[in-house]
């Protein structure tokens, strides 16, 4: 089946130490290797399994792009998750009006868009958890329940964990328009389609 965990699969055998680089918000630069990122997703995974997520959950995320973005965009899709991507940009009752109508279960932010979150939280009635990525060292003391920290969440866990096989036209990711008339609309995309598009993509590498 075309689900999304064997393109990361991949990159972590073929390309295990090319590496991912990042800015992070605490101020410095980020280098680790594909196979680094599937041995992290893979504990995130585990994580969200432990907190009793299922196949076909959704997950919010409400951050920047980061190599701990990268990670919860596989680690909850890995597994049958959905992972719901969310614009920073958008406007905050359209932030609260999408993550209400995915019903989003747990919700993951960053340091920047912490104070959106702890300001929204009490309209947010599906949302379960929140997780702050970032470590232990900088985690803030963030006014909200049921908040955990990334790394300490991933350090519980031990990797030792195989991306399991399922129908590849299980959702995958949801996105949601911004720019339109009324409330934002909601494009659920199927492992099958994101795996296809990004071979599609990848072919023109080689035009």
């Amino acid at each position: 089946p075309l689900n999304v965990s064997t393109l990361l699969a991949h990159a972590a055998r073929y390309a295990a130490s090319t590496e991912i680089v990042s800015r992070r918000l605490e101020g410095d630069i980020h280098r680790y290797t594909y196979r680094d990122c599937e041995r992290r997703a893979k504990q995130l995974a585990q994580a969200l399994l432990r907190l009793g997520v299922e196949q076909g959950d959704r997950i919010g995320t409400l951050a920047w792009n980061g190599y701990r973005h990268l990670e919860a965009y596989y680690g909850t899709t890995g597994f049958g998750a959905v992972c719901h991507t969310i614009n920073p940009r958008l406007f905050p009752e359209q932030i609260v009006y999408i993550i209400n109508h995915a019903e989003d279960t747990y919700l993951f932010c960053d340091l920047a868009t912490l104070p959106v979150v702890e300001a929204l939280a009490p309209q947010l009635s599906t949302v379960k958890g929140y997780v702050i990525m970032t470590g232990a060292a900088t985690m803030p003391a963030a006014k909200l329940p049921n908040v955990m920290c990334y790394e300490t969440l991933l350090a519980a866990e031990d990797e030792d964990y195989d991306w399991p096989q399922f129908d590849e036209r299980q959702a995958s990711t949801i996105c949601y328009t911004s720019g339109t008339t009324g409330n934002p609309k909601g494009v659920v995309y199927s492992h099958r389609a994101a795996v296809l598009q990004t071979m599609a993509a990848a072919a023109f590498d080689f035009l």
